[in-house]
């Protein structure tokens, strides 16, 4: 038996004999001019991939009246975004007013439905959607253009979601200004995103543009920049992708964000769309710029125009080419699998699922032809090749936990960003992210290549790559290709090496393999920063580790000082982190986000600060001083930052039962829940020995499927009007029933004890920042 064989422990990784060191021919690095030109050739694809992904140059008012303008659009934001307009409030009629004007303008006869949708949870809300149909020449379906119009409470949503309304307005200006298609377009402009998706769902519901179904394209935000992603797709997406890798011009999307989107509990609009089993269609979000989502800061000023530019682009392109499809029913019916796709420079790479597997079985094939070539090349032996694959996990490993280690550290060092997904100025602390997984990998490679060769260094890195596409095709198939395709392209480069004896052909070689790996996993990288956030960079680290291991091969390594390269960009690394810490500074433009809620027990007067933060700033720490569950406030959930505060004059809603009656041993309830201020929203939950069995909230019947036995069933309304909510229980059971009664409205200013945020502190961008909860417990006495 070959001595490499009985070597096969951890010795074999540290230390390893001069048979297990091979190649026979030396590892050298290669005519320097070739390695240079191959490396270059790598950074200039690099870049390329990087403006693949990058929005273009806003264009002005002078564009042709045919084409999108980022500056007309901009109007729209400045006008729907001027100020904070969450469903139901007079700004919000005043974004309404705007887009009805704006549509007949075009020539578009609007329309206001308003109804009452109902949600998951459920939630309820009164909304007013704005609908519009370009009629087509000669229809055969329906493509439908989505986007809301109403914020949050503490924001003017300039981007999520006055953008999205912009771009479907000059979309459709600019769709008037052509030929007509031959398909409808309906423009769809829904309120109450924000108050749980009841626009949408009141829309599906209710109207009779709805029942036939359609190709929808929703438009949603959660930054202020960067490109417009199709982030995710309904079922069976093939087709759609196909139309939408024709016919976009900045084509920004990967089966990867599919595939994690579905394993999420996140929403948009298109959420209840795909619901109904009627519906396709595609969602679009830019999501750079996270610091102001939900924010006062989400202001039109903030608005990157390019990203407006993109989003406008894509949407009017892929409106045209759906609008004129002849096949449109067949592309509102999901085709029979997903598309595996993903950006590359200049076009968006497609291939149908059932490539997955093959693809990801060929890499392995492939790498395990190298490893077989090399040992009969004599340029590795067979337990070189073993500790090869066990070194090179390092790096892979290393990296990201190193990124956690580094953002941790700076964390420390500015306390103040351990709630945000993202700093204000991220760039410098994401290229730190990346230089340090390099580093590693230069560290790594360096050692592995010392020890067990060239040869038996990259089939190691080739291994774990092609495992893992056979892993994700197994379990995750949109994401496969991300290890798949580069180790393919890896390991058919460095079977072709072997044997080689003119160095210089080595290099360029193996930089050819590598170039499929900088195309592929370099826009990756950048979209999964602003993606994951600094919290998250231990993923795009990995990725980049990935990449700095197949483009590894291709760069000659110094023989003298072998350190260097790793020591210099470890260097660039801190001088990074150095640079953010310097550059991203808290001030009045920039706030620190400060988040705090006042919850009062209008029955024990007993009051309390709550927050969210993890590690409560200075001001937050005036008010919070421990932590608890929040049981005590059925609005919430969780744990929280909280604090003793003192009881506020504020009245609870009133509960008025309106009807009870009983039927053997069931009793019908009709309560009454009104706020006694202007509330965001006001909730009733029903506590006791008895089981809710039906529901009707607001005349909408709340579905069997959200009503559940052996549960407490509780109920929100967005906006609730002056009259309050209705809400009608079937109960089942004689025991005791008390009915809990809450209500939350936004603005801390008139509390006791309330000190403003100072300047350089703002209100954290939430749903829940400066709310004020007072609720109260009423026994429901027994039914006549």
């Amino acid at each position: 038996m070959d001595s490499g064989w009985r070597r096969t422990t951890i010795l074999a990784v540290i230390d390893v004999d001069e048979e297990h060191r091979m190649p026979r021919t030396p590892d050298r690095s290669g005519a320097p001019l070739a390695a240079a030109a191959g490396l270059v050739a790598l950074l200039t694809l690099a870049v390329l991939a990087l403006l693949a992904v990058a929005p273009p140059d806003p264009r002005d008012e002078t564009a042709p009246a045919a084409d999108f303008s980022a500056a007309r659009a901009a109007a729209h934001v400045e006008r729907i975004a001027a100020v904070a307009h969450p469903t139901g409030s007079p700004a919000a009629g005043a974004a309404l007013d705007h887009v009805t004007a704006a549509l007949r303008a075009q020539g578009v006869r609007p329309e206001v439905q308003t109804a009452v949708g109902l949600t998951a949870g459920p939630t309820v809300c009164r909304a007013r959607n704005v609908i519009g149909v370009l009629p087509g020449t000669a229809s055969t379906g329906r493509v439908l253009l989505v986007a809301h119009y109403d914020s949050v409470p503490m924001g003017p949503g300039a981007s999520d979601d006055a953008s999205g309304v912009a771009t479907v307005l000059e979309t459709v200006r600019a769709l008037r200004s052509g030929p007509a298609l031959r398909n409808d377009v309906v423009v769809l402009i829904t309120d109450a995103e924000e108050a749980g998706l009841c626009g949408a769902e009141a829309f599906l519901a209710q109207h009779p543009l709805a029942r036939d179904g359609g190709v929808v394209l929703n438009l949603d935000s959660r930054g202020s920049s960067g490109p417009p992603i199709m982030f995710r797709t309904s079922p069976g997406n093939a087709a759609l992708v196909d139309v939408f890798g024709r016919a976009a011009p900045h084509p920004v999307a990967a089966s990867t964000a599919v595939e994690v989107y579905r394993r999420l509990p996140n929403n948009t609009d298109l959420t209840e769309f795909l619901a109904t089993g009627r519906f396709t269609g595609l969602d679009f979000a830019h999501i750079d710029g996270s610091v102001t989502y939900h924010s006062p800061q989400d202001t039109p000023a903030r608005l990157d125009r390019g990203t407006l530019q993109a989003q406008g682009d894509t949407m009017l392109a892929v409106t045209r080419e759906l609008g004129a499809a002849a096949d449109l029913p067949a592309l509102a019916r999901p085709a029979a699998s997903d598309a595996t796709y993903f950006t590359v420079p200049g076009m968006l790479v497609r291939y149908p699922q059932a490539v997955v597997g093959p693809l990801a079985a060929l890499a392995v094939l492939a790498t395990a032809a190298f490893g077989w070539r090399a040992v009969r090349k004599r340029e590795a032996s067979r337990s070189g090749l073993l500790a090869g694959v066990g070194l090179a996990l390092v790096p892979l490993l290393g990296a990201p936990a190193a990124a956690y280690v580094l953002w941790r550290g700076v964390v420390a060092l500015r306390p103040g960003y351990a709630d945000m997904l993202d700093p204000w100025t991220p760039g410098p602390y994401r290229l730190a992210v990346v230089a340090l997984a390099v580093a590693v990998v230069l560290a790594g490679g360096t050692f592995a290549r010392r020890r067990v060769g060239a040869a038996a260094a990259w089939f190691g890195t080739l291994v774990w790559a092609a495992a893992l596409g056979a892993g994700l095709a197994a379990f995750v198939p949109g994401a496969s290709y991300l290890a798949a395709v580069p180790a393919l392209a890896g390991a058919v480069a460095a079977i072709a090496t072997l044997g080689t004896g003119r160095p210089g052909l080595r290099s360029l070689t193996a930089a050819a393999g590598a170039a499929v790996a900088v195309a592929v996993l370099v826009p990756t990288v950048a979209l999964f920063f602003p993606a994951l956030g600094m919290p998250g960079a231990a993923a795009p680290a990995f990725l980049t580790a990935l990449l700095a291991s197949a483009v590894l091969p291709a760069a000659p390594l110094p023989s003298r000082r072998p350190a260097l390269p790793t020591a210099g960009v470890a260097l660039v690394a801190v001088a990074c982190v150095v640079t953010g810490l310097a550059v991203d500074t808290f001030g009045t433009d920039r706030p620190q986000p400060a988040q705090l809620m006042y919850a009062l027990d209008a029955d024990t007067g007993h009051a309390r600060w709550l927050s969210r933060e993890t590690r409560p700033g200075a001001w937050t720490s005036r008010f919070v001083t421990g932590r608890e569950e929040a049981d005590a406030y059925p609005m919430l959930t969780g744990e929280l930052a909280s604090g003793a505060a003192p009881a506020a004059p504020l009245a609870a809603p009133s509960v008025t039962v309106e009807s009870d009656t009983r039927t053997g041993s069931r009793r019908s309830v009709t309560v009454r829940v009104r706020p006694q201020r202007v509330a965001a929203f006001v909730g009733l939950r029903v506590d006791g020995a008895v089981t809710v069995v039906h529901a009707v909230v607001a005349g909408r019947a709340v579905p069997p499927n959200r009503v559940r036995a052996g549960r407490p069933f509780g109920v929100l309304m967005s906006a609730p009007p002056a009259e309050g909510m209705v809400v009608t229980l079937v109960l089942d059971g004689t025991g005791d029933v008390r009915l809990w009664a809450g209500s939350a409205s936004t603005g801390l200013a008139d509390v006791p004890g309330y000190v403003p945020r100072p300047p350089g502190v703002g209100a954290a961008g939430s749903a829940l920042s400066d709310l004020v909860l007072v609720h109260r417990t009423v026994p429901l006495l027994p039914s006549p």
